[in-house]
C-alpha cells in the first residue's frame, strides 16, 4: 500500500512543480494558435476568431524598442514551435510586435538547474528560465535570479486580475517572480449519477449555493462508503489531496511577513485540516492506489488530482459519448470541483500552479524578458484569445487509430476557467517549498528522507503516522532550523 501512495505521490510531485501548463493558449509547449499574417488589415484570423490587433498595438505602444533582440531561453520545452505546431500566441505577439525572438538552449528537467549554475557561474547566455515553487527565497538567495520591478509596470491595469497573486510573491521588497495567470489547480472530480444513486447533493450546486465545506464533503463519502453492499468495497476519496486539504484553510506552514519567515505549523486552521485526514484514514475512507483518472468501477466517490486528469476520466466513464454537429462533447456525467472550504470561512482557497517566467541573474535582456512575460499575460487575458483557446480546449482528441483518447465538456470548461480566476477563488503558495530540498524534495522517499513539506501533507495518508500531533511535534523543530537560515 504504502508503494503505490509513494508512485502517487512521485508522479504528482512532478505534475504539481512543473509550470507547463497554459492559460488557454498562452504559453506553454504543446499550446499554441495559428493566425495568418495580413499587413493591411487590424484583423487577424486566430483559429477562425477575429482578434482585434489594434488592442494589441495600444497596449505595447509605450514599451522599450527591443527590436532586433533574442533572449536566451534555458528548460526543458521549447517555446519556439515543434513538430509542425503553430506559434503560440504570446511568441506570435513577441515576434510579430516587438520584433523580437526566443532562442532554446535545451537541458532536461534533471540537469536544468545545474545547467543554470554552469552558464550563470561561465557567463554563457541565459535570460529566461521557467518559473518553479524553488524560485523564491530559495532560487534568489543562490543568486540565480533578478527582479522584475524595473521592467515591468505592475500598476498597468493588464496585471490588476492578478495584483493580489503577484504580491503574495513579493520578496524583500521585489517581485522575482509575476504570475500571469494560475494553472493545475488541484480539484475534485465525481459522478453526477454515483451522487443521486446514493441519495447525496451535487457538489457542484453546493458550491453554487456557498455549501461546499469540510463537513458536507465527509458526510457525502460517509453516507457513500455506508451504503455499500455486502462484500462490496468503497472508498471516499482517492489521489492527490492532503496538500490542497491543508490549503482549502487558506493557511500557510510558513508565513511571511516582508521581513521575516516565521513556523506557522501549529496553526488551529492546520490542525483542523490534518484531523480530517486522520479521520479520513481511520475509517478507512481513502484508496492509495494510483489512478491517473476518477476510477470507473463505481468503488470511489471523489478523486482529487490537477485537471489534467479530467479527459481520461471522462473517456473511462463514458468512451463513446455523443458527439454535436460542432465536433464537441455535449455532456458527460462527471463534473469537478474546488476542495471544499473550512466551516465557517467565507471563501474558497485553491491548491495550484503558477504560470510565469524568470529573468535570470546577470542577464542584460530584462526589458526583452519583461516584454514576453506581458506578452504571455495579453494572451491570458484577451478575451478573443480566450475564446479560440477554448475552442481549441474542447475539441476531442482521438489516437492514431481513430479511437477517442480525451475530451472535456463545453461546461466542464467553463467551471474551470471560472475556478482559476483569483477573483472567485484565492490561491495560495506556501513560501515553504520555495525552501531547498530539505523542506520540499523526493530524497529516497522514505519519511526519514523525503521533504518536510511533504512529509506534513502524506504522511498521515501513507500511514507513516497515525496522529498529526506526532508529525506536527516530529518536524516542527526542522522547519525553525531551515528558515532560521533564511532570516539571518
Amino acid at each position: 500500500m504504502k508503494k503505490l501512495t509513494r508512485i502517487l505521490a512521485v508522479l504528482m510531485a512532478l505534475t504539481m512543480m512543473g509550470s507547463l501548463a497554459a492559460c488557454g493558449d498562452s504559453g506553454s509547449e504543446g499550446n499554441s494558435t495559428a493566425e495568418s499574417s495580413s499587413a493591411d488589415s487590424a484583423y487577424k484570423e486566430e483559429d477562425d476568431v477575429k482578434v482585434d490587433t489594434t488592442l494589441v498595438d495600444e497596449m505595447v505602444a509605450n514599451d522599450p524598442d527591443i527590436k532586433g533582440q533574442k533572449i536566451y531561453w534555458l528548460a526543458d520545452y521549447d517555446l519556439n514551435p515543434t513538430n509542425n505546431q503553430d506559434r503560440s500566441v504570446a511568441l506570435t505577439i513577441f515576434e510579430d510586435k516587438y520584433g523580437a525572438s526566443v532562442e532554446y538552449v535545451s537541458c532536461t528537467s534533471d540537469t536544468k538547474f545545474d545547467t543554470l549554475a554552469s552558464r550563470i557561474l561561465g557567463g554563457d547566455p541565459v535570460d529566461m528560465f521557467p518559473y518553479e515553487w524553488d524560485a523564491v527565497p530559495n532560487g534568489v538567495t543562490k543568486d540565480q535570479y533578478q527582479p522584475l520591478d524595473d521592467y515591468l509596470d505592475l500598476s498597468d491595469d493588464i496585471w490588476s486580475d492578478m495584483s493580489d497573486v503577484i504580491d503574495m510573491f513579493e520578496y524583500k521588497g521585489s517581485h522575482y517572480v509575476v504570475p500571469y495567470c494560475l494553472s493545475d489547480p488541484l480539484l475534485i472530480t465525481y459522478s453526477r449519477s454515483m451522487c443521486e444513486e446514493n441519495g447525496l447533493d451535487d457538489p457542484y450546486e453546493l458550491y453554487q449555493d456557498d455549501k461546499w465545506d469540510w463537513d458536507s464533503f465527509m458526510n457525502m463519502m460517509k453516507t457513500f462508503v455506508s451504503n455499500a453492499g455486502d462484500g462490496e468495497t468503497r472508498y471516499g476519496i482517492n489521489g492527490w489531496f492532503g496538500q490542497a486539504m491543508v490549503q482549502s484553510t487558506g493557511e500557510t506552514f510558513v508565513t511571511y511577513d516582508g521581513e521575516k519567515f516565521a513556523n506557522n505549523i501549529s496553526s488551529p486552521a492546520i490542525e483542523d485540516a490534518e484531523g480530517i485526514m486522520e479521520e479520513i484514514m481511520n475509517l478507512g475512507m481513502y484508496d492509495p492506489t494510483w489512478y491517473g483518472y476518477l476510477p470507473d468501477d463505481g468503488s470511489t466517490l471523489f478523486f482529487g488530482m490537477a485537471d489534467w486528469a479530467l479527459g481520461s476520466s471522462n473517456t473511462k466513464h463514458d468512451p463513446d459519448p455523443e458527439v454535436g454537429d460542432d465536433g464537441f462533447v455535449e455532456e458527460n456525467d462527471l463534473m469537478i470541483v474546488p476542495f471544499p472550504k473550512q466551516p465557517g470561512s467565507d471563501e474558497y482557497y485553491l491548491n495550484c500552479n503558477f504560470a510565469a517566467k524568470m529573468l535570470v541573474k546577470g542577464s542584460d535582456k530584462g526589458d526583452a524578458v519583461a516584454a514576453y512575460i506581458k506578452c504571455e499575460r495579453l494572451a491570458a487575458m484577451i478575451d478573443e484569445y480566450q475564446d479560440a483557446a477554448k475552442e481549441k480546449a474542447i475539441i476531442p482528441e482521438y489516437n492514431a487509430q481513430g479511437k477517442l483518447k480525451s475530451y472535456v465538456t463545453e461546461e466542464q470548461y467553463d467551471a474551470l476557467q471560472d475556478y482559476k480566476d483569483p477573483k472567485n477563488i484565492t490561491p495560495v503558495f506556501d513560501f515553504g517549498y520555495g525552501m531547498g530540498s530539505r523542506m520540499y524534495g523526493d530524497g529516497e522517499y522514505t519519511y526519514e528522507t523525503r521533504g518536510v513539506m511533504n512529509n506534513l501533507t502524506t504522511a498521515l495518508l501513507n500511514g507513516d503516522k497515525d496522529s498529526w500531533a506526532v508529525l506536527r511535534d516530529e518536524w516542527s523543530a526542522v522547519i525553525d532550523e531551515v528558515i532560521s537560515g533564511y532570516n539571518s
